[in-house]
């Protein structure tokens, strides 16, 4: 009887902001586990120190936040795309970039692994989708050869900020750096050459 008018009602339509709003906080609380469990299992195991309990604390953990955190960036993201549109009686251009500003400011705000992370996933998304749109919009032409320079620029300016300003790089990017082109120089015995790092 519950279940039949729970499914009446979302049939009908009414109350489809609150619902929508509603089920993107499920959406963005299983997408982020879904995400970060794996991703932290498997970073965990391969370079994390400690006992199996301290790991499985930082993974629970890990997934956790980066779970609450985009459950709560969907909600407010569209909360205010509601409140904007019930107020102007339709949506704008601006709308979409003020309710992320508002919800990225509140939620990702604070600089965190979790947080720079994700930041740092989505500033590197928008660059060349920023790019795409240039061309899209013909105010550039398509260059030639795109990913192969981007590619070139991109390794080249990583490498050259960690051979000579690597404390300006993230710290596990520093960390994999390190392991693959510093560490690679230090071998005196056949253990620490092929067996072991040092």
């Amino acid at each position: 009887m519950v279940l039949s008018s729970f499914n009446a009602l979302l049939a009908s339509g009414q109350h489809h902001d609150v619902l929508s709003i509603i089920k993107g906080f499920r959406n963005g609380a299983v997408y982020g586990a879904k995400v970060r469990f794996p991703h932290a299992l498997v970073m965990t195991l391969l370079f994390r120190t400690g006992s199996a309990k301290d790991k499985a604390r930082f993974i629970i953990r890990a997934t956790y936040q980066h779970s609450r955190n985009l459950a709560c960036f969907v909600t407010i993201y569209k909360t205010l795309m509601a409140l904007q549109r019930n107020i102007k009686g339709k949506e704008h251009g601006i709308d979409a970039f003020a309710a992320g500003v508002v919800g990225g400011y509140i939620v990702f705000g604070k600089n965190n692994n979790i947080n720079n992370q994700i930041v740092m996933y989505l500033f590197s998304r928008i660059m060349i989708g920023m790019a795409k749109l240039a061309v899209k919009e013909q105010i550039i032409s398509e260059p030639k050869h795109t990913f192969p320079v981007f590619a070139a620029l991109v390794w080249g300016i990583v490498m050259w900020l960690f051979r000579h300003n690597r404390e300006v790089l993230q710290n596990s990017l520093q960390s994999s750096m390190q392991y693959l082109y510093n560490d690679s120089e230090i071998f005196d015995t056949f253990k620490n050459f092929l067996w072991h790092n040092r």
